[in-house]
């Protein structure tokens, strides 16, 4: 896993050279229900998600990806990105850091790209984040302000042993400068589709990793997910 699957809007790298533009903004007849309805969303929020949905510059889903957890922790760490960055350090892994904000919004940064995102929406199965800030794909590309919309839906089959088996995936929404996207279009060519479901992917693993561990090894569990350091 590289530093930017760790990162929650990861796929914002992989977006801008992979996705096929959706101007009617329909969301994938393959992708699971959303986690809150739109219309149940306050009006201020349906706003700020609509400008970047109805409109997107770049659009993607990727496959559903099943794993057995206990939903509650699952949960947790869909609300607790940066403990679950803290996490993926603890196993040894090179993950970036998230930092909270006094506000509660998440903050990452890495020289020239920063992104500050929040949820906006949150359901008994999923959340919506909302994300801005500027990315840099490539070391000879020139940085692109971004606004995204994130997704994640899952659902939770129960198990006799208490646990369940999740099934969750990952559409991704986001607005760009259409000559920013063009410029990388053309570098990156024909491995941009892969790209982008390496990218999606590893973020729904970001999440599902770490409650799969924890269930798996429950002695370990407290340990690992505590905020404290090793």
């Amino acid at each position: 896993m590289t530093r930017a699957a760790v990162l929650l809007f990861a796929a914002l790298l992989a977006c801008p050279v992979s996705a096929q533009t959706r101007p009617d903004a329909r969301r994938s007849p393959t992708t699971l229900p959303l986690p809150v309805p739109l219309e149940e969303m306050p009006a201020p929020t349906r706003d700020v998600l609509g400008r970047v949905m109805k409109d997107p510059t770049v659009s993607a889903v990727c496959p559903a990806q099943e794993f057995v957890a206990h939903p509650d922790t699952y949960q947790w760490l869909l609300d607790h990105p940066d403990r679950t960055a803290t996490a993926w350090r603890k196993l040894g892994v090179d993950a970036v850091e998230i930092k909270t904000l006094k506000d509660g919004r998440l903050f990452w940064k890495d020289g020239p790209s920063e992104l500050v995102w929040q949820t906006v929406a949150r359901g008994p199965q999923g959340r919506v984040w909302y994300a801005e800030g500027q990315v840099k794909p490539g070391l000879f590309l020139p940085t692109i302000p971004v606004k995204a919309v994130a997704i994640l839906s899952h659902v939770d089959t129960a198990r006799a042993s208490g646990d369940s088996v999740i099934r969750h995936q990952l559409e991704v929404f986001l607005h760009i400068d259409s000559r920013a996207a063009a410029l990388v279009t053309r570098l990156f060519g024909d491995s941009a589709p892969r790209m982008a479901e390496q990218g999606s992917g590893q973020i729904l693993m970001f999440f599902s990793g770490i409650a799969k561990y924890a269930h798996d090894r429950p002695e370990k569990a407290q340990a690992l997910l505590s905020d404290g350091k090793k």
